[in-house]
């Protein structure tokens, strides 16, 4: 089975030309990446440069960065399957019947405090409930990261997944002038028809 990916610049605080690229992978390699990556005064894209061995996938993920984030890289992107269908449904004691469901059970930044320039690390860990084992679900992994209540980061990956329990990892380099402050992490992951959020937070010194 192969997916299309498609990445598109997203300019918050610039006018820039935007650019749509597109590109087919294999399912084991899949994972996507939308918004842009800001250096300076100009926006880049990048589309998915994937590789990996079955349930890991790594690929350059550039998304929404802007305010107090101008000038930050946000690092490969990575997933890993920690239980598998069978398991996640057992643990969670659902029938077929309840259709598919999206449970998020944990999200973390490490470190939680870090100096400008410094990196951290989003990781967020949900369980994908399906009526059966063999049904694939299109799933939409988002992180949005706001400061001061303005929204300053907003990552997304475009993935698909049968049942099981999957952990997400998007790290982000921290431009050496970033704001000093909280930050709060809200990491969505969403179907069609089942959506599930949890909230987190970082501290710049």
């Amino acid at each position: 089975m192969k997916i299309r990916l498609i990445s598109l610049v997203t300019l918050a605080a610039f006018t820039l030309g935007g650019i749509t690229g597109c590109v087919t992978i294999q399912k084991e390699h899949e994972g996507a990446a939308k918004g842009a990556g800001y250096g300076g005064a100009a926006g880049a894209l990048a589309g998915a440069l994937l590789a990996g061995e079955g349930s890991r996938t790594k690929g350059a993920v550039l998304g929404g960065l802007a305010g107090a984030l101008i000038g930050g890289v946000i690092g490969n992107y990575t997933i890993d399957k920690k239980l598998t269908a069978e398991e996640t449904a057992a643990k969670y004691n659902v029938q077929p019947s309840s259709g598919t469901m999206v449970r998020l059970e944990n999200v973390t930044t490490t470190p939680i405090t870090v100096n400008p320039g410094e990196r951290v690390e989003v990781q967020t860990t949900y369980a994908l409930l399906t009526p059966s084992t063999t049904e694939q679900v299109g799933l939409t992994e988002s992180v949005e990261i706001y400061h001061g209540g303005e929204l300053v980061g907003n990552p997304e990956a475009m993935v698909t997944h049968g049942g099981g329990t999957y952990t997400f990892t998007i790290p982000i380099v921290l431009p050496k002038d970033a704001k000093t402050g909280n930050y709060r992490v809200i990491s969505t992951v969403k179907s069609a028809t089942a959506k599930d959020s949890r909230e987190t937070s970082f501290t710049v010194r």
